[in-house]
């Protein structure tokens, strides 16, 4: 399994591992009803194997949103918009229990180009934003890093996101301590 898990974060094999079909063959190693140590190992393995997928998945999206015709084209309806957003909140609280602070800053950069558009940038991100990224559920993501945390900061005063006291003092006093 670590072979595959391989092959899916090179980048020289991730895009046939993808057009193999490859990811439908791991699924039912993560929905079997076995529960010996041997199986829980096998399952283990396979969300290393999706999470190098969502990874690869994540840049792409980053690299769209980069793009000033592909954020136009997400921004473009609120469908999309939403979609791509639950997707994100999804993969955070996937983080929340994974650790992996190179996944995070990709997906706070993905916020920060969604809150570039003019249309949803403001009111349908700040609605739509989880309150992971303002409860401290990330500190540790950000402690270490300065740009991870220059733009988390960044994006929470772009979206105008007001913080409820007691809500998230403990990303508001790392903040404060760390300015940039």
């Amino acid at each position: 399994m670590s072979f595959l898990q391989c092959i899916a974060s090179h980048p020289d094999t991730r895009m046939p591992f993808i057009s193999a079909q490859m990811p439908i063959y791991v699924y039912p190693l993560l929905n079997t009803r076995f529960n010996s140590k041997p199986f829980e190992y096998l399952r283990l393995a396979s969300v290393g194997v999706i999470g190098a997928l969502v990874k690869v998945a994540t840049f792409i999206v980053q690299k769209i949103l980069l793009d000033d015709v592909g954020l136009q084209y997400v921004c473009a309806s609120a469908e999309r918009f939403t979609a791509v957003v639950r997707g994100f909140r999804n993969m955070l609280a996937y983080l929340a229990e994974k650790h992996s602070p190179r996944l995070f800053k990709r997906i706070i950069r993905c916020y920060l180009c969604l809150s570039e558009d003019p249309r949803r940038g403001g009111d349908a991100l700040r609605r739509l934003l989880p309150t992971m990224l303002t409860d401290g559920t990330f500190t540790s993501y950000i402690h270490d890093d300065p740009t991870t945390r220059a733009w988390v900061q960044q994006l929470l005063e772009k979206v105008g996101v007001n913080r409820v006291p007691g809500v998230g003092g403990e990303l508001d006093r790392l903040m404060n301590n760390m300015r940039i």
